[in-house]
């Protein structure tokens, strides 16, 4: 007799993104219900609500609403048509809610677009705060293979070498996505420019630096001393009265990464700044892409002079302070 062809193998089960992707699209996509999706791959209905459920946690399905008479979205419009440059999105807050919440709220949006914006290999710059603080929190944990976290300005401070409040933030970060973290130990200011190029000269200082100037992605707040929770760097005892002072005398109305800037937007010749471990803001108005998280209205003059420099690529932002940034123009 002739021989029978062997048995085959039988092929190995999907794995859960792959299960995950065929039921979101049938759920989605198709309007099946659970049921029948439940009938159409030979799963129970629990398993399929488990898959979808695994679908909006891991990233693999993203809802977005877009409500055409929404306050949000004409916000967004109005943002972007006033700055060509930005892609802006504004986060809905209850009416008479305090700004902690505003705060959550903006820090939970940016937490899934940075979440989405991750590709392996990538090196993203994070300038550390209250709110990029905020954003670690809320972040969904994903691997990403070969991607690097790395710290733009230095946290050298008596109070934050106790606390652990930066170091914290980096790597928390660098948890969520399985990534690498490099820290930044130099002091946020120098107490002298001199000691400060000579730290740059420093072959581990440089490799820092390197580092950032190669970021793919910039993740950062904006810094005001007139917020309702002052900004970490003003209430953490990183400056004293007397650079308070300078700085209101040279005009200074905020900072990105701990260098300040205008009104205007410009930042060259602000004498603190050759004392700053931040990068110089050209970096941040070059990158390639770059999110800068915002919410309380005493950040409002800080934000609308970066706006101004073109000090970011992305904006999210909360629906109040985008509507206060909006009257400051006009």
């Amino acid at each position: 007799m002739p021989d029978e062809p062997a048995p085959h193998a039988p092929a190995p089960a999907p794995g859960p993104d792959v299960q995950a992707v065929q039921v979101a699209r049938l759920y989605y996509i198709q309007g099946l219900t659970t049921d029948a999706i439940a009938g159409e791959l030979g799963l129970s209905r629990p398993k399929v609500s488990r898959l979808l459920s695994h679908a909006r946690r891991s990233g693999l399905v993203e809802i977005r609403i877009h409500d055409p008479e929404g306050q949000a979205g004409t916000l967004e419009a109005q943002l972007q048509a006033r700055y060509p440059f930005l892609k802006a999105q504004v986060v809905s807050v209850p009416q008479g809610s305090p700004e902690d919440l505003w705060q959550e709220r903006v820090a939970a949006a940016a937490a899934s677009l940075l979440g989405s914006l991750i590709r392996p290999g990538m090196t993203v710059g994070l300038a550390w705060g209250n709110t990029v603080s905020a954003v670690s929190h809320a972040l969904t944990p994903r691997p990403v293979p070969g991607v690097t976290f790395v710290q733009l300005n230095g946290s050298a401070n008596a109070a934050d070498f106790m606390s652990g409040f930066v170091t914290d933030t980096v790597l928390r970060f660098a948890r969520s996505f399985s990534a690498g973290a490099q820290l930044f130990p130099v002091p946020t200011f120098f107490d002298d420019p001199s000691t400060k190029q000579a730290m740059w000269r420093e072959r581990s200082v440089r490799h820092v630096l390197g580092l950032q100037t190669q970021a793919d992605l910039l993740l950062y707040s904006i810094g005001s001393h007139t917020a309702s929770t002052p900004s970490h760097v003003y209430a953490a005892g990183y400056l004293g009265a007397a650079d308070l002072d300078v700085l209101a005398a040279e005009g200074a109305v905020g900072d990105i990464a701990t260098v300040f800037y205008r009104a205007d937007g410009s930042f060259d010749g602000l004498s603190l700044n050759a004392r700053a471990s931040g990068p110089d803001l050209s970096l941040v108005r070059d990158a390639p892409d770059s999110i800068c998280v915002v919410s309380g209205l005493g950040k409002v003059a800080a934000l609308h002079a970066a706006l101004r420099g073109g000090l970011m690529r992305r904006l999210i932002v909360d629906e109040i302070t985008a509507q206060a940034v909006l009257d400051a123009d006009s």
